[in-house]
């Protein structure tokens, strides 16, 4: 399985072929605006159907507005909801006239949908429709003036024709049925006779017949009215993710609502705020609204077992590793019966281990296990990386077959790369995210963790970096690092402590001998020591959940480029001075801040979010070279120092949901040069 390229056909957007939008709405006011055709409207707009609605109500006896003459000749189709009082209104008649006529000469695709009327009276006018056309009849009879009451007999004419024209139509009765039930029903036949699902770009696939028609039959089988789930598995870079794109592409639009959450994984190994993230984005996605933030995946957890238990949604949960994730983004709670989830994950046992499978409603839930590619589709995906066609160049035959061969059907193996991180990128081996992050492939994570446990495959401490939480805890427990050591991570919550024999508690002479030592994470690890044993090259530190109320002062930190602190117990960073007398009284006592040696000289990015004891901010002097400010919801912190005006490297500062800061406005005026300031949920309104 493997991404070959990605094309679009069909109507790329509306705009592409001279259309503003993709659906003009043509209703009475009086009769549906506030019910029925409000509903269809954002039925539309939540598929990506873009749609023209007037929001004025219409007076009867006007000239039809040249601005909706406009805009039906800039859509591609119409949807003409035809109630009771649909031809009281003289400009409904016009619009009808018009869309009727763009049918005939420009292909305009029409929708009739008889809502609580019988197509009969509207083909006849019978009824009110009757009713209607007499009264414009009895309107025309009385206009004195010869020329009007022409104008108006010619208008009738054409209204008369139009109505029954647009009966003879193709349409929706509506009448016993649930409105609902009719919206879905509209909304995937514009779906798919406009091609909207064309405008996203889909995945071409080669050598992913069998694998598509299986997740297509899977996904389109409603014989069970239960929740289904798949679970597509394989090992890295072998086009689980790919495979889920391209179907969730093609029929996301047949569910009340969809979400699709990529790289889950790698996303929640990033920060420690991560699963908070994906959950926030999961709500936002299927209820359609802006979740307010909250730093508690439980609440989130609970918002999206309420929609999903009413809506019938397609979830795709790419890269699962942990039951923790499955947990919080799906609940325990049933879904609405014709759901679907597809998981895509390295481990078989994950899904059938969540809460959704301990209750008495179990899904029903199926395996799909991708392989790597025959011998044909090698071929062909080989060949069009490396001489874009589907066969080798002349003179390159059996070097090719050769490759094929070492690949084993790998699709990341198979695609040929250059040099250069553009070029990476451009070969699908490195990425940038949504958050303007250069991300490295599964595959080309997993190569370079291979080629490192080779160090030393029995001994973890003489390896040049530790990633594995319970390798990096025994070398620190046991003391035996050294310095072949560059990289360290740990974080105590991935620890199951019933494994950990003895104290969990770590030294801090155990990293004394790291003298290389340059990337250290240490999460929510209890470490007791002198801090002059953290080795002086460290370049990133990231220690949330850090116990101590400060940083300590004997922390090397002359060398860091990057300070994480997040979710800890400090309650001031560096000395803050109320005025400028003192902060010059201070540098005159304290001059080796300023002048050969700065204490952070060298630092860069600092985040301190979710310190909720954290009241100040100050020592700003002694980060010149700050280009990164993160301070989010710190709920405590009131005051930001004014020093903070001599970091002139500043490009970012986040002070969003700190709730209590004070002199806001001071510090966005005197920060000049930042680019990005992020304030959301601050008290604006008294700074």
């Amino acid at each position: 399985m493997a991404v070959l390229s990605e094309h679009s056909e069909g109507f790329s957007s509306s705009s592409t072929h001279g259309y503003t939008y993709d659906v003009f709405l043509s209703f009475r006011g009086v009769d549906t605006r506030h019910g029925f055709t409000n509903q269809l409207y954002k039925a539309l707009m939540d598929a990506k159907i873009t749609t023209f609605l007037d929001d004025e109500e219409i007076q009867i006896g006007e000239d039809l507005k040249p601005e909706l003459e406009s805009a039906i000749k800039a859509s591609r189709a119409s949807v003409i909801v035809l109630s009771m009082n649909y031809a009281t209104s003289t400009w409904c008649l016009d619009e009808l006239v018009l869309i009727l006529e763009q049918h005939m000469t420009s292909n305009h695709i029409v929708f009739p949908l008889f809502y609580h009327v019988e197509p009969t009276n509207v083909r006849k006018q019978k009824c009110s429709f009757g009713d209607a056309m007499a009264m414009h009849r009895h309107r025309m009879e009385a206009e004195t003036n010869a020329n009007k009451r022409s104008k108006l007999a010619e208008k009738m004419e054409k209204w008369n024709k139009a109505l029954t024209e647009v009966a003879d139509l193709k349409g929706i009765d509506i009448n016993g049925r649930k409105e609902t039930e009719v919206i879905v029903e509209v909304v995937n036949d514009i779906y798919n006779r406009l091609r909207i699902s064309s405008r996203s770009p889909v995945p071409q696939l080669i050598g992913m017949d069998n694998s598509i028609n299986f997740v297509t039959s899977w996904l389109q089988d409603a014989s069970l009215h239960t929740t289904n789930i798949l679970t597509i598995l394989g090992i890295g870079g072998i086009g689980k993710t790919s495979l889920a794109k391209y179907v969730y592409t093609l029929h996301c639009h047949e569910f009340h609502t969809s979400s699709f959450i990529e790289d889950i994984g790698k996303r929640c190994d990033a920060k420690a705020s991560g699963l908070l993230d994906l959950q926030q984005q999961l709500c936002d996605d299927i209820s359609k609204t802006t979740s307010i933030l909250v730093n508690n995946a439980s609440i989130y957890t609970s918002k999206i077992e309420n929609v999903v238990s009413r809506k019938k949604v397609f979830l795709v949960l790419d890269d699962i590793n942990s039951l923790d994730q499955l947990n919080a983004l799906l609940g325990s709670k049933a879904f609405h019966p014709g759901s679907k989830i597809i998981i895509t994950t390295k481990d078989a046992w994950l899904t059938e281990s969540c809460a959704l499978f301990k209750k008495n409603f179990k899904p029903n839930h199926l395996k799909h296990l991708l392989e790597g590619l025959d011998d044909t589709g090698s071929r062909k995906l080989l060949c069009f990386h490396a001489f874009m066609s589907y066969d080798p160049n002349p003179g390159y035959e059996e070097l090719s077959d050769k490759l094929v061969k070492y690949c084993e059907g790998h699709p990341m193996a198979l695609k040929e790369t250059r040099n250069g991180i553009t070029n990476l990128i451009d070969r699908g081996l490195l990425s940038i995210n949504q958050n303007n992050k250069l991300m490295m492939r599964q595959l080309i994570q997993e190569m370079g963790r291979y080629i490192v446990c080779e160090e030393s495959p029995n001994k973890p401490w003489k390896r040049s970096r530790l990633w594995c939480d319970e390798e990096s805890f025994k070398v620190l427990k046991q003391k035996k690092g050294k310095g072949n050591i560059r990289g360290l991570t740990l974080d105590m919550r991935m620890l199951e402590k019933e494994k950990l024999r003895g104290s969990v508690e770590l030294k801090t002479d155990a990293l004394s001998k790291m003298d290389r030592l340059m990337l250290l994470q240490l999460n929510y690890v209890q470490i007791r020591g002198s801090y002059e044993n953290f080795p002086e090259e460290l370049r990133w530190l990231c220690m949330h959940g850090f116990p101590l109320k400060s940083i300590p002062s004997d922390l090397p930190m002359e060398n860091l480029v990057a300070l994480d602190m997040s979710y800890s117990n400090i309650e001031s960073f560096g000395v803050c001075y109320s005025n400028s007398q003192l902060l010059q009284k201070r540098q005159k006592l304290d001059g080796y801040c300023l002048k050969d040696k700065r204490v952070l000289g060298s630092l860069k990015i600092l985040n301190l979010s979710f310190c909720e004891q954290l009241i100040s901010l100050g020592g700003f002097d002694e980060l010149p070279a700050l280009e990164r400010l993160i301070v989010t919801n710190c709920i405590g912190l009131r005051e930001v120092c004014e020093s903070i005006e001599q970091c002139v490297q500043l490009v970012l500062v986040d002070l969003s949901y700190c709730i209590k800061i004070e002199k806001l406005s001071r510090i966005v005026c005197v920060l000049k040069k930042v680019k990005t300031f992020l304030l959301e949920g601050c008290n604006l309104g008294e700074s």
